[in-house]
């Protein structure tokens, strides 16, 4: 018969043996559970930024409503939008190379003045200059010039550089080169500077009744 220490002896290493074989268990429990863990989080991580990647709004930033493009929705126009990185004094010719654009179909938008301080607006080619003498003759004036940029603003509503002949704060006569009606599409500011709007140059004439004049000349 075993005594009395002996049997408590080997109790103890019984459950010593237990008590090890459990702890071994909820240590190897523990890791599979922070593994799987791990492999989650790695997993959503990986999602979320492939859903960043390949959601639209990746591919085309979102700008924000600008008097130009609250008119053509309102007229129910469509219009694709094209930002960029805005440089100063860079012009229709910066914003073409950027975009991987024909500087030709690029217009930019002129706000001019006649001998009598009355504003105009003018839409030429990105890489054209506007014969001054030749659009006065054309539209009756005496004289036509640049407004400085103050007085541009002013009337325009906008800055120079992200002028828009669309939602203008004064309405005014709108002059477009002949060419840029013949085109299939053209691209113009759409209100902000860095920023174009694409559309059909018809909208020119139905919306702004531009009227047609030939003051194109070499920059």
């Amino acid at each position: 018969m075993l005594s009395a220490r002996r049997v408590w002896c080997h109790a103890r290493r019984k459950d010593a043996r237990a008590s090890g074989g459990a702890s071994r268990l909820r240590n190897q429990v523990h890791f599979l559970i922070m593994r799987a863990s791990g492999r989650d989080a790695l997993r959503g991580r990986a999602l979320a930024a492939f859903s960043a990647a390949h959601s639209p709004m990746a591919r085309t930033p979102r700008v924000s409503e600008t008097p130009a493009t609250a008119l053509l929705k309102a007229r129910g126009i469509a219009f694709t939008e094209h930002p960029y990185p805005y440089l100063e004094h860079g012009g229709a010719q910066h914003s073409a190379e950027v975009l991987g654009l024909d500087p030709f179909h690029v217009v930019k938008t002129l706000i001019m003045q006649d001998e009598k301080g009355a504003p105009l607006i003018v839409l030429m080619h990105g890489n054209r200059s506007v014969s001054t003498r030749n659009l006065a003759r054309q539209t009756g004036a005496k004289s036509i010039e640049p407004c400085k940029p103050e007085v541009a603003n002013r009337h325009s509503g906008y800055f120079v550089g992200g002028t828009s002949p669309f939602g203008t704060r004064r309405r005014m006569p709108v002059y477009v080169e002949q060419a840029i009606l013949d085109l299939e599409r053209i691209w113009i500011n759409g209100g902000r500077r860095g920023y174009l709007v694409g559309i059909a140059p018809h909208v020119l004439r139905d919306l702004l009744e531009a009227t047609p004049v030939q003051c194109a000349g070499d920059l």
